[in-house]
């Protein structure tokens, strides 16, 4: 059967149905941010700041979108989700928020900061090592086991006009962009950001970025049909996806006016701008937007909105990239 597409008035009903569990994060702006963009001083950047939000990411708004739409046997039945990190996290607590519980397949490699917050919000972890196994096979099986409800990370309509909540917050804030520019993993980011951007305003441009190594998403809409890429390492871990879901490259392809692509050095050179000038801490996924940004990958804009997806960061990693 085909699920539908969401719709911008679903991305309103999420936002109604999500307020008060969710934090209302700020925009930010900083003129040094201007000027690494454009020397000019011509080009003003406003920052959704989704690293401050509850489980440090987007991915709250989504999973509580979704845990909130559940029958009461669902309820009863529990939650399975897997996730490098984010949705997990986001799930484990938005399930514990309501009294469900909640099994996280992630990967062995997945940052231990990530981890760590996935068990302390009562998430009970099953991990795979990502080179040898399919995880929404793994995935698959275990909801079958376990006799639990499965919640995607991003190939939903209800996770994705959840996420679509953040850009509808930016665009309340700061009406007048002529452009926003998000993090691509799997899409639910996007996908929900252009339905409520062309939703509110259908002259926007929405742009999409992806790590060089992990540009699954360009490719599949250069060729127009999803296209899988093979697993390669970016230290963007939120970003390493290998295809879009169904869902989200429909919507992509409806909406996207391009999507961009950025190195690990360049995201790191984000996130030092950011962390050292802005005083913002974020992953290196989160950092996405501003490194396209800094890259002049997207220009032509005057003021142009970036989506700041996450800011789950191990100590470790960086302290690597801030030497």
């Amino acid at each position: 059967m085909t699920r539908h597409l969401p719709a911008f008035d679903d991305v309103r009903a999420a936002h109604e149905r999500i307020a008060g569990r969710i934090a209302r994060t700020p925009v930010l702006h900083s003129r040094s941010l201007d000027l690494a963009v454009d020397a000019s001083g011509q080009t003003q950047c406003f920052l959704k700041c989704e690293n401050f939000q509850r489980a440090g990411a987007f991915k709250f708004r989504g999973a509580t979108n979704r845990l909130l739409q559940l029958t009461e046997d669902e309820k009863r039945q529990g939650v399975l989700a897997f996730s490098s990190g984010n949705h997990a996290q986001a799930v484990a607590l938005a399930a514990r928020d309501l009294g469900i519980q909640a099994a996280l397949v992630m990967p062995t490699d997945a940052p231990k900061a990530k981890l760590d917050a996935v068990r302390a919000f009562g998430g009970e972890v099953h991990l795979y090592d990502r080179a040898k196994v399919n995880r929404e096979s793994f995935a698959a099986e275990l909801v079958q086991q376990l006799n639990r409800v499965l919640v995607p990370p991003f190939d939903d309509p209800r996770i994705i006009a959840g996420a679509g909540t953040a850009a509808l917050e930016l665009l309340q804030e700061v009406p007048d962009l002529e452009a926003i520019v998000v993090p691509v993993g799997g899409g639910g980011l996007i996908s929900g950001s252009a339905l409520a951007a062309h939703g509110l305003n259908p002259s926007i441009k929405v742009y999409g970025v992806e790590p060089a190594t992990a540009a699954d998403v360009q490719l599949s809409l250069q060729r127009g049909v999803i296209t899988p890429i093979a697993d390669n390492p970016t230290i963007a871990d939120g970003l390493r996806t290998v295809q879009p879901g169904e869902l989200t490259f429909a919507i992509m392809r409806q909406h996207l006016a391009g999507v961009v692509t950025v190195t690990d050095d360049q995201l790191i050179a984000a996130l030092r701008l950011m962390l050292l000038r802005m005083k913002i801490l974020a992953e290196p996924s989160g950092a996405a937007g501003v490194a396209a940004l800094m890259t002049q990958a997207v220009t032509g804009h005057r003021r142009i909105g970036a989506i700041v997806s996450g800011g789950n960061l191990d100590p470790a990693a960086l302290a690597r990239y801030l030497s």
